[in-house]
């Protein structure tokens, strides 16, 4: 049996909160989590300013019924199957969706990753060409395959790392050894915890960011 790629056509999604505008000086493009829908995890925005903010939502491009053959559809980044096509894939997606924006270089762009969506973001922000100034992990982490250090130069700030005090998938041993794992690859990075779980708030949120204003 022989297996072949091929490259094709598909139309993708990402949805926007807030409109470009005079007033617009930021814009973050934020990645959703595994089985998430672009349009829902840009719920968890709307307790923001969003007077000089724009955030736009990209939508992973595998959509699947989260439990058995109907009813709620949900979406992913990739699986293990083929990963490295569905990489090249989704960055050159998040490429076309930056390039589809009308971005000025006024305007500070924020990538910003939750949960999947950070080795999502994370393996952009080392692909793309694309300008961006900050880049936010939040409850999630690099993945093995990319070059930390290569984005850190990439960035005028450091990268900003984030997790919830109740996050069921990251203990305090587990964040330790993130620290320590971040540390060892000399990466110039800010690590911060929140009250709350395994999910984006408005209010930890608004503090990154302004403390990201600052800057």
């Amino acid at each position: 049996m022989k297996s072949f790629q091929i490259p094709t056509t598909k139309t993708a999604r990402f949805f926007q909160m807030g409109e470009f505008n005079a007033s617009t000086k930021r814009v973050i493009i934020a990645c959703h989590g595994y089985a998430q829908l672009g349009e829902y995890f840009l719920k968890w925005f709307e307790g923001m300013d969003l007077s000089e903010t724009v955030v736009i939502a990209p939508e992973g491009l595998h959509r699947f019924y989260w439990k058995g053959f109907n009813g709620k559809v949900v979406a992913s980044w990739m699986t293990k199957e083929d990963r490295e096509n569905d990489i090249k894939d989704y960055c050159l997606f998040l490429d076309n969706v930056y390039a589809r924006l009308p971005i000025t270089k006024e305007m500070q762009v924020i990538a910003l990753g939750f949960s999947q969506g950070a080795a999502t973001i994370s393996r952009w922000a080392e692909f793309t060409t694309k300008k961006i100034h900050h880049l936010i992990l939040w409850a999630g982490v690099f993945p093995d395959d990319v070059d930390v250090k290569s984005i850190n130069f990439k960035l005028e700030t450091p990268v900003h790392v984030t997790f919830g005090n109740k996050d069921v998938f990251y203990n305090a041993e587990q964040l330790d050894q993130l620290k320590q794992y971040l540390d060892d690859k000399k990466l110039d990075y800010e690590f911060s915890a929140f009250q709350g779980e395994h999910k984006i708030y408005p209010e930890p949120l608004n503090n990154l960011l302004q403390k990201i204003r600052a800057t």
